[in-house]
């Protein structure tokens, strides 16, 4: 893999290049070798090799921070571990079903805000679904007879039904459906953000705001291209799809690189309960100091080892680190250390220095010149 890693410019290039190569293969067979590309979908098309590449490129530099990175490879070896496996089965079920299907953790914040998020989340998966199916050629349907309609799913004839039937409806109004959801939740999210004072401090309106704005945007225009054929006789319907299309492709293009970033990164949350859910008798850990049950031992081996990926020497005196302590412990040798009392935990052997040498890294210490001196060696 490092081999191959040296002909691209970096990891992040490497996978966006074979994701873009898995897309056209996809396509190639969904769309029976290109014969069969819809050319008024071209620009959800671009638009949606756009999101897949950037989602790569910020998942991949997501994956890569210490922290994470160290969460990822406990999740792996976790996963691979067979004493583990009733464990990591409940975790996956209990996450799936809490967090992305019910999404309790919203609910408990408030039915408003549980509702709302609701809306937007499911709203946004199934658009995005029902989008990339049809832009990619994986799904279509074609016409047998005046009264069937068949599915065909990567290029392999599927289901039958009829035009005016229940399943055909809910294939062919999907949009519409998830469209409807996200404008509900779109709107109650906006007016709990204009309304709600308490929000307003918090909030940014160009990381908060905007993508709300981009979200009533593409699914108010969506809607209006049915009002338009269903209602009004297809008047204006040239116009409306152009302005959808340029709000789509606006939304694709914007989610990997604003707040709807966190959505297809939450299911990761299947590795809290699988690795730092204490199991008491099993992976719990002590503190050396009280004795008191604090932590999990994963948890705390993950901690020490993301602290020695970035260089914060927080070992005692007594060679064991911080992190072995309970918080409580933890002040106490802090404390002991500042008033130059000799502690029975182990004594922390100094402070952590962060200071990057171009900021006064605090009183009666001067600035630091080598920072600058570098840059004027360039200069000459």
């Amino acid at each position: 893999m490092k081999e191959l890693e040296k002909r691209f410019y970096s990891k992040a290039s490497m996978y966006s290049f074979f994701v873009v190569v898995i897309l056209f293969i996809s396509m190639y067979i969904g769309t029976r070798q290109f014969t069969k590309v819809d050319l008024m979908l071209f620009g959800y098309m671009v638009g949606s090799f756009i999101f897949f590449i950037g989602m790569t490129v910020r998942i991949t530099a997501w994956v890569l921070r210490p922290a994470t990175h160290e969460f990822m490879k406990r999740s792996i070896q976790n996963m691979k571990s067979k004493n583990r496996q009733g464990r990591n089965v409940k975790a996956i079920i209990k996450t799936l079903i809490d967090n992305i299907i019910l999404q309790k953790y919203i609910f408990k914040r408030g039915i408003y805000r549980g509702i709302q998020h609701w809306l937007i989340a499911w709203g946004c998966i199934g658009s995005l679904a029902i989008t990339f199916s049809l832009t990619f050629g994986w799904l279509h349907f074609r016409l047998i007879d005046a009264t069937t309609y068949q599915m065909v799913v990567m290029g392999v004839p599927a289901i039958t039904m009829h035009p005016d039937g229940l399943l055909a409806s809910l294939f062919f109004e999907g949009l519409n459906i998830t469209a409807t959801m996200l404008l509900i939740g779109v709107i109650m999210a906006i007016v709990r953000r204009i309304t709600n004072h308490d929000v307003q401090v918090t909030q940014r309106p160009e990381f908060d705001l905007v993508p709300l704005y981009i979200l009533l945007a593409m699914t108010g225009t969506g809607l209006l291209l049915t009002v338009s054929y269903k209602l009004l006789g297809g008047w204006m319907h040239p116009q409306f799809q152009i302005l959808h299309q340029v709000t789509t492709v606006l939304f694709l293009v914007y989610f990997p690189f604003g707040k709807l970033f966190h959505l297809p990164i939450r299911p990761m949350a299947i590795g809290v309960p699988m690795n730092y859910q204490e199991e008491p008798g099993v992976d719990t850990r002590n503190c050396l100091g009280c004795g008191e049950l604090y932590s999990n031992d994963d948890q705390i081996a993950d901690v020490q080892a993301i602290l020695g990926v970035q260089a914060y020497d927080l070992q005692t005196s007594d060679g064991h680190h911080s992190s072995d302590y309970c918080t409580a412990c933890r002040r106490k040798i802090r404390v002991m250390n500042h008033l130059n009392m000799k502690s029975p935990f182990g004594e922390i052997k100094g402070p952590v220095q962060t200071n990057n040498g171009i900021h006064i890294p605090g009183f009666g210490r001067k600035r630091s010149e080598e920072y600058y001196e570098e840059f004027a060696k360039e200069d000459k």
